[in-house]
């Protein structure tokens, strides 16, 4: 039996470990994009120095097939593949 053989035969016996993919929940704040929703993420920080918790946002486009999403929606957004310059999420719910 060859060595390259012998080898492709080690790597497919490996099981595939499932993916946890990033999760988010947030509000969508524009759907004037074809395809695209963008959603603001809310999340409490504690600050390192003085120990109060902060509110942070982000806005973060995602894929939205049939812009089935509406301004003032609640979404909830999973990293995927890139899909242009700017997404890399998709909505889910």
């Amino acid at each position: 039996m060859p060595a390259t053989a012998a080898k492709t035969e080690k790597t497919a016996a490996k099981p595939q470990k499932a993916l946890k993919r990033q999760t988010f929940s947030g509000v969508v704040v524009s759907d004037k994009m074809k395809d695209t929703a963008v959603v603001e993420v809310r999340r409490y920080v504690k600050h390192a120095k003085y120990h109060k918790f902060q509110l942070r946002r982000t806005k973060i486009m995602a894929h939205d097939a049939g812009n089935t999403k509406k301004t003032g929606d609640k979404a909830t957004i999973e990293a995927c593949r890139p899909i242009s310059k700017n997404k890399a999420f998709k909505v889910i719910a």
